[in-house]
């Protein structure tokens, strides 16, 4: 089964909220998901809420970010320690 990472959308009609989840890549974008690891709120100051530990768990279990869970992953650090784990072994 192939993983993702991905955003899945919530929120009011121009009042969007994404969830960062993992899911399998052939549900749907809203569709079921495995885990819920975080939150995007766009709008806000205060812009990520990230599980740094499920997120990198699932990131050493193969799983693959889309292009923008990538760069929030990268913006809150989960991906600079992926990254150092990888050196490591």
């Amino acid at each position: 089964m192939a993983v993702k990472i991905r955003l899945r959308r919530m929120g009011a009609k121009k009042r969007p909220f994404y969830r960062l989840v993992v899911a399998d890549s052939r549900a749907k974008r809203d569709g079921s998901v495995i885990e819920s690891i975080g939150t995007y709120m766009p709008l806000e100051a205060e812009k990520f809420n990230v599980n740094k530990e499920a997120a990198l768990n699932w990131l050493k279990e193969g799983a693959q970010p889309t292009d923008t869970a990538k760069n929030i992953l990268s913006e809150v650090g989960v991906m600079e320690e992926f990254h150092k784990s990888k050196k490591n072994k």
